[in-house]
Parts: C-alpha cells; sequence; structure tokens
C-alpha cells in the first residue's frame, strides 16, 4: 500500500484505497489490511471523485478537519470515502430522494462524521440553520440547473477562500446537445459570479460518460 500525492489516498496494484474510518463494507468494496491498518477500495467506476483523481485531479481540499457540504450523496458511496479522508470534521450529507436517503442513514449509522439531511439542494435555506460555514462543497447531481445550485449553495455555506467540486452530468442539463457545448456553457455560468475561481476542469471518460469535474476557488 503507498500513499500518493493526496493525503489519505493509497493504491495498490493499480487500485485506489481510503484508509477505512469506521465499519465494513458500504458498497461491497474489498477491504484489505495493510501494516495493522485497514483500507477500503475506492471504486473509480462507482465514484466520480476517484475517477476525478485517476484521470489527473491536482488538488483534493480536504484535510482530517475539513466540514464538507455534500450535495446528492445518493446512498453514500462516495460521501463514505470523504468521511473516511476527514475523521475529524463534519460531512453534511443532503439527499432529496427517500429511497437513497434510507439507504445513506444506514452507512451514516456508524460514522460519527456524517450527517444525513433529507432536502432538495434547490431550497439551501430550508437547512440553513443546521450548517455554519463549509470549508469545502461537493455537489453530484442529475439537475438541469446543476450550476444555480452549485452557486447557490456556494454563496450561503462556503468560507472565503474555500473549495467547491462540481461533477457536471451533461445527459442531466441537455440530452441532445453535445457535452462539450454543455460544459462550456456551464463554466460560462461559473465564471460570470466573480466570487469564484476556476482551477481545473478533468473529463472522467471512460469511467463516467459525458462527465466534467470541475474544481473551483470561492475567493
Amino acid at each position: 500500500m503507498q500513499q500518493t500525492a493526496f493525503r489519505g489516498v493509497f493504491t495498490d496494484r493499480g487500485s485506489l484505497f481510503t484508509r477505512r474510518l469506521a465499519g465494513g463494507s458500504v458498497y461491497g468494496e474489498r477491504i484489505v489490511s495493510a501494516g495493522g491498518e485497514s483500507f477500503r477500495e475506492w471504486d473509480i467506476r462507482r465514484s466520480k471523485l476517484a475517477a476525478a483523481i485517476r484521470n489527473g485531479l491536482r488538488e483534493l481540499p480536504l484535510d482530517r478537519d475539513s466540514s464538507v457540504l455534500y450535495l446528492g450523496a445518493a446512498s453514500g458511496t462516495t460521501a463514505s470515502h470523504v468521511s473516511d479522508l476527514c475523521p475529524d470534521g463534519r460531512v453534511v450529507c443532503v439527499e432529496v430522494s427517500p429511497r437513497s436517503f434510507r439507504d445513506l442513514l444506514a452507512v451514516a449509522g456508524g460514522r460519527p462524521n456524517m450527517f444525513p439531511v433529507n432536502a432538495d439542494a434547490r431550497h439551501p435555506e430550508r437547512y440553513r440553520a443546521l450548517l455554519g460555514e463549509s470549508d469545502l462543497l461537493y455537489q453530484d447531481i442529475a439537475q438541469r440547473d446543476q450550476d444555480d445550485i452549485f452557486l447557490r449553495n456556494a454563496s450561503m455555506f462556503l468560507r472565503p477562500g474555500g473549495r467547491g467540486m462540481l461533477m457536471v452530468k451533461s445527459r442531466s442539463i441537455a440530452v441532445a446537445e453535445r457535452p462539450d457545448e454543455v460544459f462550456r456553457r456551464v463554466l460560462a455560468s461559473l465564471e460570470r459570479d466573480r466570487r469564484l475561481k476556476v482551477i481545473q476542469t478533468v473529463r472522467l471518460e471512460p469511467f463516467h460518460r459525458d462527465h466534467l469535474a470541475v474544481s473551483v476557488l470561492w475567493k
């Protein structure tokens, strides 16, 4: 097991791993032991963040004590790895689907730093009272207005100097348009907000078709 360039992310025989914080397997991933520690395989075909790391993400803005707002946590696959990476922090997981939220509750039950919130990310004012400032806003939702939702939550929760990561799903925005055109339009929308600076973009093929990871700085 070897440490990668990112704190808390390891590699072994071409696979990514995070150090297991609590519980067992979350979504059927392998758990391996090395050096007296336990690690969970981070499946790049199940996690867009893992795919972004594999495809050349330069910075992973997560410290041990980071405060993370995760929009679109679904059943907790990627969120559980973010939890591993922030053992002394807080990962607030927003999910609107009742079925996915039930699965998310089960995952969070064994993780003291995960806090599930059953809410619509389009209306951050409804969960504003539950949250303080966040160091990282991570969004992975299948809505047409992904950029608007991201900016609305960033303006409400990201601290100055905070970071954002948006997983853009082009087919959820405009199924008939070329993905490159959708990505161009989303980036233009983000860059119109002077409080935000795009740091890097990473295409996620071949692991996630027609997806773009966008990393930003909130000024």
